[in-house]
Protein backbone atom coordinates (compact mmCIF):
# COMPACT_ATOMS: atom_id res chain seq x y z
CA UNK A 1 0.00 0.00 0.00
CA UNK A 2 1.15 3.97 -0.61
CA UNK A 3 1.83 5.64 2.09
CA UNK A 4 1.74 9.74 2.50
CA UNK A 5 4.90 11.75 2.93
CA UNK A 6 4.45 11.77 7.18
CA UNK A 7 3.94 8.34 7.40
CA UNK A 8 6.96 7.50 5.02
CA UNK A 9 9.04 9.70 7.31
CA UNK A 10 8.37 7.68 10.64
CA UNK A 11 9.21 4.96 8.65
CA UNK A 12 12.24 6.07 8.06
CA UNK A 13 13.16 7.41 11.28
CA UNK A 14 11.80 5.30 13.99
CA UNK A 15 14.73 3.80 14.74
CA UNK A 16 15.06 4.90 18.59
CA UNK A 17 13.96 3.13 22.00
CA UNK A 18 10.98 5.16 21.63
CA UNK A 19 8.90 5.85 18.66
CA UNK A 20 5.50 7.98 19.23
CA UNK A 21 3.28 10.06 16.75
CA UNK A 22 1.12 12.71 18.19
CA UNK A 23 -1.44 14.51 16.45
CA UNK A 24 -4.69 14.99 15.06
CA UNK A 25 -7.41 12.50 14.78
CA UNK A 26 -7.86 10.52 11.64
CA UNK A 27 -4.04 11.99 10.29
CA UNK A 28 -2.86 8.45 9.59
CA UNK A 29 -0.86 8.05 13.03
CA UNK A 30 -2.47 4.07 13.87
CA UNK A 31 -3.24 2.70 10.44
CA UNK A 32 0.68 3.14 9.41
CA UNK A 33 1.00 0.83 12.35
CA UNK A 34 -1.21 -1.86 11.63
CA UNK A 35 -0.63 -2.17 8.50
CA UNK A 36 3.02 -2.14 7.97
CA UNK A 37 5.13 -1.26 11.45
CA UNK A 38 3.68 -3.65 13.69
CA UNK A 39 4.33 -6.61 11.93
CA UNK A 40 7.60 -5.37 11.01
CA UNK A 41 8.76 -5.16 14.49
CA UNK A 42 7.48 -8.49 15.38
CA UNK A 43 9.22 -10.23 13.07
CA UNK A 44 12.28 -8.75 13.53
CA UNK A 45 12.25 -9.57 17.33
CA UNK A 46 14.43 -12.33 18.49
CA UNK A 47 12.48 -13.93 21.30
CA UNK A 48 14.26 -12.60 24.42
CA UNK A 49 11.32 -10.90 25.82
CA UNK A 50 7.77 -10.23 25.59
CA UNK A 51 5.93 -8.80 23.12
CA UNK A 52 3.55 -6.67 24.54
CA UNK A 53 0.49 -4.17 23.58
CA UNK A 54 -0.55 -1.85 25.99
CA UNK A 55 -4.07 0.06 24.87
CA UNK A 56 -6.78 2.11 27.28
CA UNK A 57 -8.68 -0.91 27.33
CA UNK A 58 -8.20 -4.41 26.12
CA UNK A 59 -11.63 -3.78 24.09
CA UNK A 60 -10.03 -0.90 22.55
CA UNK A 61 -6.82 -2.59 21.54
CA UNK A 62 -9.28 -4.88 19.87
CA UNK A 63 -10.88 -1.91 18.07
CA UNK A 64 -8.11 -0.08 17.16
CA UNK A 65 -5.06 -2.21 16.31
CA UNK A 66 -6.36 -6.23 15.95
CA UNK A 67 -9.36 -5.84 13.95
CA UNK A 68 -7.94 -3.84 11.49
CA UNK A 69 -4.97 -6.19 10.78
CA UNK A 70 -7.40 -8.55 10.68
CA UNK A 71 -8.98 -6.66 7.39
CA UNK A 72 -5.54 -6.92 5.92
CA UNK A 73 -4.04 -10.18 6.67
CA UNK A 74 -4.92 -13.62 6.54
CA UNK A 75 -6.54 -15.53 10.30
CA UNK A 76 -3.63 -17.24 10.06
CA UNK A 77 -1.19 -14.55 11.18
CA UNK A 78 -3.32 -12.55 13.25
CA UNK A 79 -5.60 -14.56 15.70
CA UNK A 80 -7.96 -13.40 18.62
CA UNK A 81 -7.67 -12.21 22.07
CA UNK A 82 -8.03 -14.74 24.56
CA UNK A 83 -9.62 -14.25 27.50
CA UNK A 84 -8.23 -16.71 29.51
CA UNK A 85 -4.23 -15.98 28.86
CA UNK A 86 -4.89 -12.23 28.07
CA UNK A 87 -2.70 -13.20 24.85
CA UNK A 88 -3.24 -13.13 20.75
CA UNK A 89 -1.06 -14.54 18.57
CA UNK A 90 0.39 -12.62 15.75
CA UNK A 91 2.67 -13.48 12.73
CA UNK A 92 3.39 -16.72 14.60
CA UNK A 93 4.14 -15.18 17.88
CA UNK A 94 2.56 -14.73 21.60
CA UNK A 95 1.63 -11.42 22.51
CA UNK A 96 0.47 -9.57 25.59
CA UNK A 97 -3.01 -7.44 25.43
CA UNK A 98 -3.25 -5.30 28.40
CA UNK A 99 -5.65 -2.56 29.66
CA UNK A 100 -3.61 0.40 30.90
CA UNK A 101 -6.16 2.60 31.78
CA UNK A 102 -6.46 1.63 35.58
CA UNK A 103 -3.50 1.33 38.30
CA UNK A 104 -4.02 -2.20 38.71
CA UNK A 105 -2.06 -2.76 35.22
CA UNK A 106 0.95 -1.87 36.72
CA UNK A 107 1.14 -5.47 38.44
CA UNK A 108 0.16 -7.20 35.29
CA UNK A 109 3.25 -5.53 33.66
CA UNK A 110 5.81 -6.35 36.30
CA UNK A 111 8.26 -9.01 36.00
CA UNK A 112 9.66 -10.07 32.60
CA UNK A 113 11.66 -7.26 30.51
CA UNK A 114 9.55 -6.40 26.91
CA UNK A 115 11.67 -6.73 23.62
CA UNK A 116 8.82 -4.75 21.87
CA UNK A 117 6.07 -2.84 22.95
CA UNK A 118 3.03 -1.56 20.97
CA UNK A 119 1.16 2.00 22.60
CA UNK A 120 -2.39 2.46 21.49
CA UNK A 121 -3.75 5.98 23.07
CA UNK A 122 -0.82 6.67 25.35
CA UNK A 123 -2.33 9.95 26.93
CA UNK A 124 -4.97 7.82 28.46
CA UNK A 125 -3.11 5.48 30.37
CA UNK A 126 -2.77 5.54 33.65
CA UNK A 127 0.53 7.45 35.08
CA UNK A 128 1.99 4.53 36.78
CA UNK A 129 1.74 2.01 34.36
CA UNK A 130 3.92 4.28 31.68
CA UNK A 131 6.34 4.72 34.61
CA UNK A 132 6.95 0.89 34.99
CA UNK A 133 6.96 0.37 31.31
CA UNK A 134 10.03 2.25 31.34
CA UNK A 135 11.84 -0.37 33.68
CA UNK A 136 10.29 -3.23 31.17
CA UNK A 137 11.61 -2.31 28.08
CA UNK A 138 15.32 -3.56 29.64
CA UNK A 139 16.92 -5.58 26.27
CA UNK A 140 19.25 -3.77 23.97
CA UNK A 141 17.27 -4.12 21.35
CA UNK A 142 13.77 -3.33 23.03
CA UNK A 143 11.55 -1.04 21.27
CA UNK A 144 8.31 1.06 21.81
CA UNK A 145 5.87 2.67 19.05
CA UNK A 146 2.92 4.25 20.11
CA UNK A 147 0.19 7.14 19.05
CA UNK A 148 -1.83 9.64 20.92
CA UNK A 149 -3.85 12.38 20.49
CA UNK A 150 -2.91 15.31 22.49
CA UNK A 151 -4.60 16.99 25.85
CA UNK A 152 -3.32 19.60 28.03
CA UNK A 153 0.07 20.79 27.53
CA UNK A 154 1.15 19.83 31.47
CA UNK A 155 0.19 15.98 30.50
CA UNK A 156 2.69 13.68 32.19
CA UNK A 157 3.12 12.53 28.25
CA UNK A 158 4.00 15.75 27.20
CA UNK A 159 6.53 16.23 29.83
CA UNK A 160 8.21 12.81 28.79
CA UNK A 161 8.17 13.75 25.11
CA UNK A 162 9.72 16.84 26.03
CA UNK A 163 12.56 15.36 27.41
CA UNK A 164 16.12 14.19 26.44
CA UNK A 165 15.43 10.18 26.65
CA UNK A 166 16.10 8.69 22.91
CA UNK A 167 12.52 9.42 21.32
CA UNK A 168 11.70 9.99 17.84
CA UNK A 169 8.41 12.18 18.27
CA UNK A 170 6.52 13.02 15.04
CA UNK A 171 3.60 15.64 15.48
CA UNK A 172 0.34 15.22 12.94
CA UNK A 173 -2.46 17.60 11.40
CA UNK A 174 -5.55 16.13 9.66
CA UNK A 175 -4.23 17.59 6.38
CA UNK A 176 -0.96 15.35 6.81
CA UNK A 177 -3.40 12.58 5.52
CA UNK A 178 -4.03 12.56 1.50
CA UNK A 179 -6.37 9.81 1.36
CA UNK A 180 -9.25 11.35 3.43
CA UNK A 181 -12.40 12.60 1.39
CA UNK A 182 -12.56 16.20 1.28
CA UNK A 183 -15.81 16.06 2.10
CA UNK A 184 -15.10 13.77 5.51
CA UNK A 185 -12.11 16.37 6.69
CA UNK A 186 -14.15 19.21 6.10
CA UNK A 187 -17.30 17.82 7.83
CA UNK A 188 -14.70 16.63 11.11
CA UNK A 189 -13.40 20.57 10.66
CA UNK A 190 -16.95 21.61 11.48
CA UNK A 191 -17.72 19.39 13.88
CA UNK A 192 -15.07 21.01 16.24
CA UNK A 193 -14.67 24.35 15.33
CA UNK A 194 -15.25 26.74 17.62
CA UNK A 195 -14.10 24.48 20.27
CA UNK A 196 -10.88 22.94 21.90
CA UNK A 197 -11.23 19.97 20.00
CA UNK A 198 -10.38 21.36 16.80
CA UNK A 199 -6.79 22.54 18.52
CA UNK A 200 -6.05 19.12 19.17
CA UNK A 201 -7.75 16.68 16.85
CA UNK A 202 -7.42 19.00 13.87
CA UNK A 203 -3.71 20.39 14.30
CA UNK A 204 -2.77 17.80 17.03
CA UNK A 205 -1.79 20.88 19.22
CA UNK A 206 -1.28 19.75 23.09
CA UNK A 207 -3.52 23.76 24.24
CA UNK A 208 -5.41 24.27 27.56
CA UNK A 209 -9.06 24.19 28.05
CA UNK A 210 -10.19 27.58 28.36
CA UNK A 211 -13.20 29.99 28.40
CA UNK A 212 -16.72 28.34 27.36
CA UNK A 213 -17.16 24.86 27.33
CA UNK A 214 -19.87 25.61 24.51
CA UNK A 215 -19.03 28.47 22.59
CA UNK A 216 -21.63 28.20 19.87
CA UNK A 217 -24.47 27.23 22.37
CA UNK A 218 -26.83 30.00 20.89
CA UNK A 219 -26.78 28.48 17.49
CA UNK A 220 -28.87 25.01 19.03
CA UNK A 221 -31.83 27.81 20.71
CA UNK A 222 -34.98 27.60 18.71
CA UNK A 223 -37.96 28.69 19.24
CA UNK A 224 -40.74 27.16 21.21
CA UNK A 225 -43.33 25.66 19.44
CA UNK A 226 -45.69 22.01 18.34
CA UNK A 227 -43.63 19.29 16.72
CA UNK A 228 -44.43 16.03 15.94
CA UNK A 229 -42.22 14.34 18.41
CA UNK A 230 -41.60 10.47 17.75
CA UNK A 231 -40.37 9.77 21.20
CA UNK A 232 -39.68 11.06 24.56
CA UNK A 233 -36.85 10.41 26.74
CA UNK A 234 -35.85 12.09 30.34
CA UNK A 235 -32.42 12.84 31.54
CA UNK A 236 -32.49 13.61 35.24
CA UNK A 237 -29.36 15.04 37.77
CA UNK A 238 -30.41 14.50 41.25
CA UNK A 239 -29.59 16.09 44.37
CA UNK A 240 -30.91 16.67 47.70
CA UNK A 241 -29.46 19.67 48.59
CA UNK A 242 -27.46 20.32 45.55
CA UNK A 243 -30.07 21.07 42.62
CA UNK A 244 -32.09 17.96 41.32
CA UNK A 245 -33.38 18.94 37.23
CA UNK A 246 -35.07 17.24 34.33
CA UNK A 247 -34.72 17.70 30.92
CA UNK A 248 -37.12 16.10 28.74
CA UNK A 249 -36.05 15.04 24.99
CA UNK A 250 -37.75 15.04 22.44
CA UNK A 251 -36.97 13.62 18.83
CA UNK A 252 -38.44 15.18 15.31
CA UNK A 253 -37.24 15.01 11.90
CA UNK A 254 -33.93 13.04 12.96
CA UNK A 255 -32.97 15.97 15.48
CA UNK A 256 -33.61 15.99 19.14
CA UNK A 257 -34.89 18.86 21.08
CA UNK A 258 -34.71 19.83 24.78
CA UNK A 259 -38.63 20.37 24.91
CA UNK A 260 -39.22 21.72 28.55
CA UNK A 261 -36.89 21.57 31.77
CA UNK A 262 -37.29 20.76 35.76
CA UNK A 263 -35.39 22.42 38.49
CA UNK A 264 -35.20 22.64 42.35
CA UNK A 265 -32.43 23.41 44.76
CA UNK A 266 -33.20 22.17 47.97
CA UNK A 267 -30.40 24.91 48.92
CA UNK A 268 -31.74 28.18 47.52
CA UNK A 269 -35.41 27.11 48.00
CA UNK A 270 -34.42 26.12 51.79
CA UNK A 271 -37.01 23.48 50.73
CA UNK A 272 -35.12 19.95 50.80
CA UNK A 273 -37.37 17.47 48.67
CA UNK A 274 -37.28 13.66 49.66
CA UNK A 275 -37.06 10.84 47.02
CA UNK A 276 -40.84 10.77 47.07
CA UNK A 277 -41.64 13.99 46.43
CA UNK A 278 -38.74 14.21 43.52
CA UNK A 279 -40.61 11.09 41.74
CA UNK A 280 -43.71 12.70 42.21
CA UNK A 281 -42.75 15.91 40.51
CA UNK A 282 -41.33 13.80 38.10
CA UNK A 283 -44.85 12.08 37.17
CA UNK A 284 -46.02 15.31 36.84
CA UNK A 285 -43.40 16.69 34.44
CA UNK A 286 -44.11 13.43 32.22
CA UNK A 287 -47.68 14.19 32.41
CA UNK A 288 -49.01 11.19 29.97
CA UNK A 289 -46.26 11.39 26.93
CA UNK A 290 -44.69 7.69 26.60
CA UNK A 291 -41.41 7.86 28.21
CA UNK A 292 -39.19 5.48 26.41
CA UNK A 293 -36.66 5.90 29.44
CA UNK A 294 -35.15 8.09 31.69
CA UNK A 295 -31.25 8.85 32.22
CA UNK A 296 -30.47 9.33 35.25
CA UNK A 297 -27.05 10.04 37.27
CA UNK A 298 -25.55 6.78 38.38
CA UNK A 299 -24.22 7.97 41.80
CA UNK A 300 -28.03 8.77 42.55
CA UNK A 301 -29.03 5.21 43.88
CA UNK A 302 -31.68 5.99 46.76
CA UNK A 303 -33.66 7.67 43.90
CA UNK A 304 -32.54 4.46 41.55
CA UNK A 305 -34.26 1.73 43.87
CA UNK A 306 -37.25 3.93 44.42
CA UNK A 307 -37.80 4.28 40.34
CA UNK A 308 -37.50 0.97 40.12
CA UNK A 309 -39.48 -0.03 42.12
CA UNK A 310 -42.44 2.53 42.09
CA UNK A 311 -41.81 1.24 38.02
CA UNK A 312 -43.49 3.94 36.62
CA UNK A 313 -40.85 4.56 34.16
CA UNK A 314 -37.42 2.15 32.32
CA UNK A 315 -34.55 3.59 34.06
CA UNK A 316 -31.17 3.82 32.61
CA UNK A 317 -27.81 4.95 34.51
CA UNK A 318 -26.22 7.45 32.37
CA UNK A 319 -23.03 7.07 31.26
CA UNK A 320 -21.30 9.55 33.03
CA UNK A 321 -17.94 10.37 31.10
CA UNK A 322 -17.62 13.96 31.35
CA UNK A 323 -14.50 15.08 28.58
CA UNK A 324 -16.39 12.55 26.02
CA UNK A 325 -20.14 13.71 26.89
CA UNK A 326 -18.59 17.40 26.51
CA UNK A 327 -17.12 16.69 23.36
CA UNK A 328 -19.70 14.39 21.82
CA UNK A 329 -22.11 17.18 23.02
CA UNK A 330 -20.31 20.26 21.15
CA UNK A 331 -20.55 17.55 17.73
CA UNK A 332 -24.04 17.50 18.39
CA UNK A 333 -24.49 21.02 18.73
CA UNK A 334 -22.56 21.65 15.69
CA UNK A 335 -24.21 18.56 13.19
CA UNK A 336 -27.52 20.12 14.22
CA UNK A 337 -28.60 16.88 16.18
CA UNK A 338 -29.27 18.67 19.51
CA UNK A 339 -31.73 22.06 20.15
CA UNK A 340 -32.82 23.33 22.82
CA UNK A 341 -36.41 25.53 22.86
CA UNK A 342 -36.01 28.75 24.26
CA UNK A 343 -38.27 28.90 26.86
CA UNK A 344 -35.92 26.38 28.71
CA UNK A 345 -34.37 29.45 30.37
CA UNK A 346 -32.28 27.63 32.83
CA UNK A 347 -30.48 25.66 30.57
CA UNK A 348 -29.87 28.49 28.38
CA UNK A 349 -28.25 30.49 31.46
CA UNK A 350 -25.83 27.50 31.98
CA UNK A 351 -24.66 27.23 28.10
CA UNK A 352 -23.58 30.66 28.70
CA UNK A 353 -21.79 30.38 31.81
CA UNK A 354 -20.66 27.16 31.84
CA UNK A 355 -16.80 27.18 31.01
CA UNK A 356 -13.21 25.89 31.85
CA UNK A 357 -11.35 25.69 35.00
CA UNK A 358 -8.22 27.49 33.59
CA UNK A 359 -6.65 26.92 37.21
CA UNK A 360 -6.99 23.31 36.83
CA UNK A 361 -4.11 21.59 35.62
CA UNK A 362 -6.21 19.03 33.63
CA UNK A 363 -8.78 19.47 31.34
CA UNK A 364 -11.86 20.03 34.26
CA UNK A 365 -15.45 21.96 33.87
CA UNK A 366 -16.25 24.75 36.63
CA UNK A 367 -18.60 23.18 39.05
CA UNK A 368 -21.15 25.89 39.58
CA UNK A 369 -24.73 25.85 38.04
CA UNK A 370 -23.88 23.08 36.14
CA UNK A 371 -26.53 20.74 36.44
CA UNK A 372 -29.25 20.93 33.78
CA UNK A 373 -25.04 20.61 31.54
CA UNK A 374 -25.05 17.22 33.32
CA UNK A 375 -28.34 16.11 32.87
CA UNK A 376 -27.85 17.33 28.83
CA UNK A 377 -24.40 15.41 28.88
CA UNK A 378 -26.07 12.38 30.34
CA UNK A 379 -28.38 12.48 27.37
CA UNK A 380 -26.44 12.75 24.68
CA UNK A 381 -23.43 10.40 25.95
CA UNK A 382 -25.88 7.52 26.59
CA UNK A 383 -27.53 7.63 23.52
CA UNK A 384 -24.09 7.62 21.73
CA UNK A 385 -25.80 10.61 19.98
CA UNK A 386 -23.15 12.59 18.38
CA UNK A 387 -19.69 10.75 18.18
CA UNK A 388 -17.73 12.28 15.47
CA UNK A 389 -17.59 11.55 12.10
CA UNK A 390 -15.33 8.01 11.76
CA UNK A 391 -14.64 6.47 9.11
CA UNK A 392 -14.66 2.32 8.66
CA UNK A 393 -11.64 0.65 9.03
CA UNK A 394 -12.75 -1.25 5.39
CA UNK A 395 -12.54 2.44 3.44
CA UNK A 396 -9.66 3.48 5.12
CA UNK A 397 -7.83 0.35 3.69
CA UNK A 398 -9.69 0.91 0.41
CA UNK A 399 -8.16 4.51 0.40
CA UNK A 400 -5.26 3.64 0.52
CA UNK A 401 -5.05 1.18 -1.64
CA UNK A 402 -6.97 3.27 -4.76
CA UNK A 403 -4.16 5.99 -4.00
Amino acid sequence: MPFSVKQQEYLDNATHRWNIKTGATRSGKTFLDYATVIPKRILATQDNGLIVFLGNTQRTLERNIFEPMRKIYPASLVGNISSGTNTVMLFGKRCHAIGADNVRAVARIQGPGFEYCYGDEVATWNRDVFQMLKSRLDKPNSTFDGTANPTYPSHWLKTFLDSDADIYHQHYIIDDNPFLPTKFVENLKQEYEGTIYYDRYILGLWVRAEGLIYPYASQAVVKTEPRDYSEYQIAADYGIHNPTCYGLFGKANDAWYLVKEYYHSGRESNSPKTDDEYHDDLVSFAGSLPIRRVIIDPSASSFITLMRRRAKFRVTEADNAVLDGIRNTSTAIAKGMLFINDDCSRTIQEFNAYSWDDMADDDKPIKEDDHMMDAIRYFVQTNRLALPTMRSITDEIREHKRW
